[in-house]
């Protein structure tokens, strides 16, 4: 299934709220997972699996740095005035320009679900719609397409990318680059 829209961010590795900060160019596999909730509610009873959605492919044309205004966690204490307030800040976050998921499944009765419904990244706002049709290939001829991609599991390349919002538990992964390890 082919998804695509006009904007899009995935929050990055870290929650801290720094001057600038950019788009992760890569699902993790909680992410995956909130889709895959999202797309097949009976999925909401599987904390920490992932069985619908097999692979994925991830591809944007740029990122454009766009100004978000926000308020930091604490107040100050006006004692002329006796009021309180909230100091803003505003920050540059890199937001993704035309992204493309490609989502796989292994049967077409998954695939027609998926495909009448939209999907989000991580914020409510970064609406992806599906493209008309699904499309069948195969193992290979997934792999040959362009786009990031974030195997997951364990092994010699892998690394930490976070923590699983449904379990806790960490997860890992190793990133291929148009189907080619980038370690």
């Amino acid at each position: 299934m082919k998804y695509i829209g006009k904007f899009g961010f995935i929050k990055p590795w870290t929650a801290v709220r720094d001057g600038k900060t950019y788009s992760q160019q890569f699902l993790t596999p909680s992410v995956i997972e909130g889709i895959e909730k999202k797309l097949f509610p009976d999925m909401l009873k599987c904390n920490g699996e992932i069985k619908r959605i097999k692979r994925y492919k991830f591809r944007y044309s740029a990122i454009d740095m766009q100004q978000e205004q926000i308020h930091p966690r604490g107040w100050t204490f006006n004692s002329k005035s006796k009021t309180m307030s909230r100091l803003r800040s505003v920050l540059l976050r890199g937001v993704m320009l035309d992204p493309v998921l490609l989502l796989a499944f292994d049967n077409l009765c998954d695939a027609q679900t998926a495909m009448a419904q939209h999907i989000c990244l991580c914020r409510n706002e970064d609406v992806l719609l599906p493209e008309e049709d699904v499309i069948a290939m195969n193992e290979q001829e997934f792999q040959e397409e362009k786009g990031f991609e974030l195997r997951f599991g364990k092994s010699g390349n892998s690394f930490l990318v976070g923590y699983n919002r449904f379990n806790g538990q960490p997860m890992y992964g190793w990133l291929e680059i148009d189907g080619v390890s980038v370690l």
